[in-house]
């Protein structure tokens, strides 16, 4: 009898494997990031600054407020109809030819979509690309703090 003890051969741990799933996991992540596309429309947003606001006491401001039933009003004075260009009109004769005036446009929450499209059509139009809308944020009377 022969009792040789057998060589034990080495143990190799075979990382191919590993490096596929690595390799995928890295072009997974490269590919995912290119999908996440920013906004295409440029939104300026206002910040808040009193130093500012007194200094600007010249400028004045075009305030287009939609009602629910989708009337214009042009600075508290209502738009005779829905038209785009007696919108235009409104809008020329406040703005009186400027066209970097601040625009705010306000809107019921009712209002239809497409009267406030319309809104910044014409705004646009006019060459009035300052445009800004309100925020007004509800009071929560649920009674929690």
């Amino acid at each position: 009898m022969n009792f040789r003890r057998r060589r034990r051969e080495t143990a190799d741990v075979n990382l191919t494997p590993l490096i596929d799933v690595v390799f995928l996991l890295l072009i997974f992540f490269m590919v995912s990031t290119t999908f996440d596309k920013q906004s295409r429309i440029k939104v300026q947003l206002p910040e808040a600054s009193p130093q500012k606001q007194l200094n600007r006491k010249d400028v004045t401001r075009l305030d287009i407020t939609v009602s629910a039933t989708g009337k214009f009003y042009v600075n508290d004075r209502e738009v005779i109809n829905t038209d785009i260009e007696t919108l235009k009109r409104a809008i020329d004769k406040v703005a009186k030819g400027k066209t970097d005036i601040p625009v705010v446009i306000s809107a019921d929450a009712h209002t239809p979509y497409q009267a406030v499209i319309t809104v910044m059509d014409a705004a646009s139009q006019m060459g009035l690309n300052n445009m800004s809308f309100p925020i007004s944020v509800k009071d929560d009377d649920s009674g929690g703090e």
